[in-house]
């Protein structure tokens, strides 16, 4: 095909999913001449499947790509229908905020964004191959021919790359949504040396909700006070709409199993691994078969729509045997399907072959982002594709990479994760996963990241102004709490009231505010001097003070970790040459070369017996001025 050159950028970004928009606005923010390329504009932003930001774990990830100045959570806030803080019943470091979204809202306002954004350009074009010279990547063809150079391109195609849409024995190429697939970049990638692989995922079915009857189900409202998810916004005002909870029963499992041999996942048709944690009802029924009933929820989609989500009945099934096992649960008896359920397989990498700045060991400043590196979710997507964009930034200017490590953040966990210990199945975050996350909370994203933002030039003056007034007020108010003391024949009325035990003694507000039944807020009845501060400094005053003692036990563990990290193993040793290492051990090491003591340690294959020789051994260096 002959080459139409066109304008030359600095950063080219494939694809404008969650993953593609952070990317693009990270590059375009930090300065560089930006161009995203997609394969259809409605696919900017698109929520294909769940319309939701947030959840457990995937909350934590939202609030951290906002510290750095994401665009994420200002989205979100902007264009959500409900709000609901999550696993409020335990403590402060699983708390999790979720928002319905309205998702042609989202789509929307995230493409106006884009569209505004100085040094930033959005087009519709499918890109069908990598322009590589000596090993380094220079740009990006398309199907017009047209051949748009740049000094770093990143990767972010969802699950369009030679995406398959399976609806039982019936298939077709498809990206999500019936847009067109990405079929030859996905060869042309196998041409450069980059190893694809097979994964899956699906999406129930859209019903209309005005064929539902909901009186047969339980009502699930949002949050009377509703937390946004930036920390530019104090407080939201919004008239929420409502979910519905519903259940299977023994009649839907029945139609699902005598159908199993219709199942595109059970009748061998899809070769792509799905992930365990999200499976379809077919794989639920199959799995679990002890289970009488699973739960399903009815999401709104949106204000302009009358479609609705049924989340946890995702399926490969035939047409009619979704409209026979649907219409089996409680309210959806004369459900109307507008759109069907579907698997959808696609291509993507195996994140072993990156490094841990999401660029290629393959190609250099190739970065890649999102479900193209093996993982699942809007928000780990929009994750990568930040640390991606930064990155891509960074390495065309010749600075250091910037990394967050599992102490500092769960995009750190996430990057980890993949890129150390690998994923066989579409990776999700969890707050399981996070060893630190008493530290690593939602409520103190912004003072763990927000100063790492700024310098990168992500965070612009209103929210560092914003970040420091609260930091000010944070380190002031603790200070007072301390310092005031409250007398027991003072608070006499206080105690009765919140049904505390007696003071014995004088304490100060602080200790008072120990107590799980006193809040901040509560306290304002004894405190009369208390300041008018933010939302977010009360929390975290209150979290910081209730848990003190928990959070310096882990920080005292971040601290020992934090030594092997800081054990920097250059990227030239040869580890065959190391005597004692296990061969398995050697090899693993030789492939993946980790930046530190730490990394290594986490490297599946390399036990403790081959870090203590590692230790040895870069000690006895070090004693020799190597």
């Amino acid at each position: 095909m002959k080459q139409i050159l066109m304008e030359d950028y600095n950063v080219i970004v494939i694809g404008a999913g969650h993953a593609g928009c952070e990317a693009g606005l990270a590059a375009a923010r930090m300065g560089e001449k930006t161009l995203m390329l997609s394969i259809n504009l409605e696919a900017v932003a698109m929520m294909a499947c769940n319309p939701s930001i947030g959840g457990t774990g995937k909350g934590h990830l939202v609030r951290e790509i906002d510290a750095l100045g994401g665009e994420m959570g200002i989205n979100i806030d902007k264009t959500f229908i409900q709000s609901k803080m999550l696993n409020t019943a335990k403590g402060p470091a699983v708390h999790s905020l979720r928002a319905q979204a309205d998702k042609v809202r989202y789509h929307e306002e995230m493409k106006k964004t884009i569209e505004k954004e100085k040094n930033l350009d959005l087009k519709q074009g499918e890109v069908i191959d990598l322009i590589v010279e000596e090993g380094q990547v220079r740009g990006v063809l398309l199907n017009t021919g047209a051949a748009y150079r740049a000094k770093a391109v990143i990767i972010a195609t969802g699950t369009f790359l030679r995406g398959k849409i399976f609806i039982g024995e019936w298939s077709f190429f498809s990206g999500p949504n019936g847009l067109s697939a990405s079929i030859e970049l996905a060869d042309n990638l196998k041409k450069h040396g980059i190893k694809l692989r097979r994964f899956k995922t699906g999406t129930p079915a859209r019903i209309l909700g005005s064929s539902l009857d909901y009186s047969k189900m339980k009502e699930q409202a949002g949050d009377e006070k509703i937390v946004p998810f930036s920390f530019m916004n104090d407080e939201l005002e919004c008239e929420q709409v409502s979910c519905w909870l519903t259940y299977t029963n023994n009649k839907t499992h029945q139609i699902i199993r005598d159908n199993f041999h219709r199942s595109a996942l059970f009748g061998g048709q899809i070769e792509g691994i799905g992930p365990r944690y999200c499976p379809s009802i077919e794989d639920k029924v199959n799995r679990f078969s002890e289970k009488e009933r699973h739960q399903t929820f009815i999401e709104p989609e949106g204000r302009s729509t009358d479609e609705m989500y049924i989340q946890g009945m995702s399926s490969s099934l035939p047409e009619d045997v979704q409209e026979a096992f649907y219409k089996t649960i409680p309210g959806l008896e004369n459900a109307k399907i507008s759109r069907p359920a579907y698997a959808i397989e696609y291509d993507c990498i195996d994140p072993f072959d990156l490094k841990i700045n999401l660029e290629s060991r393959q190609i250099k400043n190739l970065f890649c982002a999102g479900q193209f590196n093996g993982s699942s979710g809007y928000e780990e997507a929009a994750a990568q594709g930040l640390l991606a964009g930064i990155n891509a930034c960074l390495s065309i200017n010749g600075k250091n990479p910037f990394v967050l490590d599992r102490s500092e953040a769960y995009i750190g966990v996430l990057i980890d994760d993949l890129v150390t210990k690998g994923t066989n199945e579409p990776y999700r975050i969890m707050t399981s996963r996070a060893e630190y996350r008493l530290v690593l909370r939602q409520d103190n994203a912004d003072l763990r990241l927000t100063k790492r933002g700024h310098s990168l030039g992500l965070v612009n003056m209103e929210r560092f102004a914003k970040f420091s007034t609260k930091t000010e007020q944070v380190e002031k108010e603790m200070k007072r709490l301390a310092e005031t003391i409250v007398f027991p024949n003072q608070a006499l009325r206080f105690m009765e009231k919140n049904v505390s035990t007696p003071l014995q003694n004088k304490i100060s507000l602080a200790d008072l505010l120990k107590r799980p039944e006193i809040t901040y807020d509560k306290l304002a009845d004894i405190d009369k001097d208390q300041p008018k501060i933010s939302s977010h400094a009360k929390t975290q005053i209150e979290v910081q003070i209730k848990y003190e003692g928990y959070i310096n036990k882990q920080i005292k563990q971040i601290e020992r970790f934090k030594k092997l990290e800081g054990k920097i193993i250059s990227q030239e040793l040869d580890y065959s040459k190391i005597e004692g290492l296990r061969i398995e051990a050697s090899q693993k090491l030789n492939q993946f070369k980790p930046l530190s003591l730490g990394q290594a340690s986490r490297i599946s294959g390399v036990s403790p017996a081959d870090i203590n020789v590692l230790l040895i051994y870069m000690e006895r260096e070090r004693r020799r001025g190597k």
